[in-house]
């Protein structure tokens, strides 16, 4: 089966009108903890990443929260490598839990969804301020706008188009938004 139809047959790639964790707006959004929670599934959909990063050399795996979790491990599990996450403290990026990056270790950051790359790039900070060297990018979906300089592997690309608030034609009719991201999720929630 086709890997965008995994997602389909998951109801992962939602229609509507949509507020993007980058503050954008979309008529379209890909939920993938509706396809992550089916193991097969999953496993399938980041096998197509492993395919692509397996030859790295890779010392840890960094998967921003919420969405690059369940990816990050899946992706480590299929590669035994060590897999850690970021999540936010106070709207900031970090890395708890006893968590470390040593100077020196090559990191693939792991996400469910690329799309501007505000969270790959915050978490490119957090690694980089513990001397870890970021390779690249790993993701389920790269939706093809992101202006990251560092290579990115995805499993599928999606192109939706996203629109700032006052360019957006669901705004213009009316429709109300929904934020399903998780940017603002604070600790312990």
């Amino acid at each position: 089966m086709e890997l965008l139809e995994l997602f389909k047959k998951s109801e992962a790639v939602l229609e509507g009108h949509f507020l993007l964790s980058s503050g954008k707006h979309s008529q379209k959004y890909v939920q993938c903890e509706k396809l992550m929670q089916y193991p097969d599934r999953a496993e399938k959909v980041v096998a197509a990443v492993a395919d692509k990063v397996g030859g790295l050399e890779i010392d840890v795996i960094v998967g921003p929260a919420m969405g690059g979790i369940r990816a990050a491990y899946e992706l480590g599990r299929q590669l035994n490598i060590r897999t850690i996450f970021t999540e936010r403290v106070d709207n900031v990026m970090t890395l708890r839990r006893g968590f470390e990056i040593k100077s020196g270790e090559k990191v693939l950051i792991m996400e469910d969804v690329v799309t501007t790359g505000k969270s790959s790039l915050e978490t490119v900070a957090v690694i980089e301020s513990y001397g870890g060297k970021v390779i690249g990018i790993g993701c389920l979906v790269d939706r093809k706008i992101s202006n990251i300089h560092l290579p990115i592997y995805s499993a599928i690309e999606l192109f939706f188009e996203a629109y700032e608030q006052e360019n957006c034609p669901e705004c213009k009719k009316g429709t109300v938004v929904i934020k399903p991201g998780s940017r603002k999720i604070k600790s312990g929630q």
